[in-house]
């Protein structure tokens, strides 16, 4: 499950950001996750309850935004919304697609005390 190597990661960023910016206690994390990241939401989230444990975020609520799947299609030139990489492009049903977004993942922002 590299969901939980994921969020190891996002607890190391949150409580590096603690010391540097001087809060106690996180209540909210938010994350930008694309679509077509490759990342299961539920194990993540089951992920995040185990790993925030003992830390600054523990019992913090987890938000988390889907970002759509873009990419741009050589065959009609426009900028169609996708759910996996290997789709054809809705429009014209062409399968020659460079994936634009929605692979990305991050840390949008924390709420904080």
């Amino acid at each position: 499950m590299h969901e939980m190597s994921i969020v190891e990661g996002i607890r190391s960023v949150i409580e590096d950001a603690g010391r540097t910016q001087g809060f106690e206690r996180v209540t909210k994390v938010r994350l930008e996750i694309g679509r077509m990241s490759g990342v299961e939401i539920g194990a993540l989230e089951f992920a995040f309850d185990v790993v925030m444990n003992g830390s600054i975020a523990e019992g913090a609520e987890l938000e988390i935004l889907n970002i759509p799947g873009k990419a741009l299609c050589f065959d009609c030139e426009k900028t169609v919304e996708v759910e996996h990489r290997l789709d054809t492009c809705p429009s014209c049903g062409g399968a020659r697609l460079l994936v634009q977004g929605g692979d990305e993942m991050r840390i949008k922002d924390l709420e904080v005390l």
